[in-house]
């Protein structure tokens, strides 16, 4: 990789991310489906086998989300008192729009911070690994 910091200008990790583009070139294309990573970069033919979000970003999704959508649910029914139904209705729905939307941009992030930071590097080749 670090030939890679002379051809390729920095990208932003969080800008690639949350667009889905290469962490190396900004360019290609990071995830072939909604959530599968593509098996290299279209533009600069870089292998994503390095990828491992592993459940991460799953994590982080469920916990911001379910934040947010809760402390509003509780707002809401202290404040208007609504029936059960609207509560159904109202946070069901807009947890899983939002869950949805949030975890591709979160794996993204991910993947683009695992390339910048070396962090597959090494993982279960080195000596180490197998003592």
């Amino acid at each position: 990789m670090s030939e890679d910091r002379a051809l390729y200008p920095p990208v932003d990790p969080f800008r690639a991310g949350v667009k889905a583009r290469c962490p190396r070139c900004g360019q290609g294309r990071l995830f072939d489906g909604f959530l599968t990573p593509a098996r290299q970069c279209s533009s600069c033919g870089l292998d994503y086998s390095f990828i491992d979000s592993g459940d991460g970003p799953a994590v982080l999704v469920m916990l911001l989300i379910g934040f947010i959508v809760v402390g509003l649910a509780l707002w809401m029914e202290v404040t208007l008192d609504p029936p059960l139904w609207v509560h159904f209705i109202l946070w069901i729905p807009l947890a899983l729009v939002l869950c949805l939307m949030a975890l591709r941009w979160m794996k993204g992030v991910l993947i683009a911070l695992q390339y910048k930071h070396k962090a597959a590097e090494g993982r279960l080749d080195s000596p180490a690994a197998h003592e």
